[in-house]
């Protein structure tokens, strides 16, 4: 309504979107480097199809929190920025604190404390989601031998409790690297993170595409879910991902990001061939017909 004006004594902002030299004045590189950093932000919500084995009907719960994953992000994210554009020029002094400056011209009193409380939520959100996310990951690397068995002991309500302690041990060895080296380790792990985003979304997609194959041959009554337009859909996705990493070459601010990112995935694949090297070759086609506790859970 204040956007629109029809909000009493507020003009239409309308025309944020396209004064100030237009609409993408400085070039397509800027919209880049934002599809780079938004695509380390948005990472995290294929942790619905890792929630749904703890549902009681796993395929309808991800096909609900998958469409409602894609609704919030549009009007959450994708709705209130264009609303922050529309309030707030692009070359003003406050678009550094967008929703803080947006909330200000609309004249909303202590607009900074307000999204301090959001911020907060919003981080301690994802912390809750992301010990969630790698103890289960924990969890389930212990039934092929990739993790010690120690971490697949479950508490009487069902939950991995080692794993979750494990994973807010690194929770708080992260922290300590913000204050022990501000400089060195801890910009590494931030930088890193959207690169290692985007390469795990990669192999996602071709796990799909080898996985999906193998059940339609062998056994196509465990194929629950299947993704629009496959294969062709998941090409697209692993061409844009490979799109993103290309263009992070391109643009000054991204270089070293992906220069971490790419340290990052060689010392992932190094402790996997050490792993199928030197570890215990577990017996895939048994673990794949027989049932698994964390499956029941």
């Amino acid at each position: 309504m204040y956007v629109l004006g029809l909000w009493p004594g507020a003009p239409q902002h309308i025309a944020n979107l396209t004064a100030h030299g237009g609409f993408a004045p400085n070039g397509i590189l800027p919209v880049l480097t934002g599809a780079v950093a938004a695509t380390g932000f948005y990472f995290g919500a294929e942790i619905v199809t890792i929630a749904a084995a703890e549902a009681a009907e796993p395929a309808k719960a991800v096909a609900r929190a998958t469409n409602s994953t894609i609704s919030r992000v549009l009007v959450f994210y994708v709705g209130s920025i264009f609303l922050v554009v529309c309030l707030v020029p692009w070359n003003s002094s406050g678009i550094a604190t967008p929703y803080v400056s947006a909330l200000r011209a609309m004249g909303t009193p202590a607009a900074a404390q307000i999204m301090n409380a959001v911020v907060l939520t919003a981080v301690l959100s994802a912390l809750n989601s992301g010990l969630f996310a790698s103890s289960r990951m924990l969890f389930a690397l212990t039934r092929r031998g990739d993790a010690p068995r120690a971490f697949a002991t479950l508490s009487r309500r069902g939950v991995p409790v080692r794993a979750i302690l494990l994973g807010t041990v690194f929770g708080y060895g992260a922290i300590v690297m913000s204050y022990v080296s501000p400089d060195t380790v801890f910009p590494f792990i931030v930088n890193s993170y959207g690169t290692v985003a985007i390469f795990v979304y990669v192999f996602i997609a071709v796990s799909e595409l080898r996985l999906r194959a193998r059940l339609e041959r062998e056994d196509p009554s465990r194929l629950r879910l299947r993704m629009w337009a496959y294969p062709y859909l998941t090409y697209v996705a692993i061409a844009g991902m490979l799109g993103i990493v290309l263009a992070m070459g391109f643009i000054p601010d991204q270089r070293t990001p992906l220069i971490f990112g790419l340290i990052s995935l060689a010392l992932l694949v190094m402790a996997f061939y050490v792993r199928l090297r030197f570890g215990a070759k577990p017996d895939i086609a048994a673990l794949a017909m027989e049932p698994h506790q964390y499956d029941q859970l």
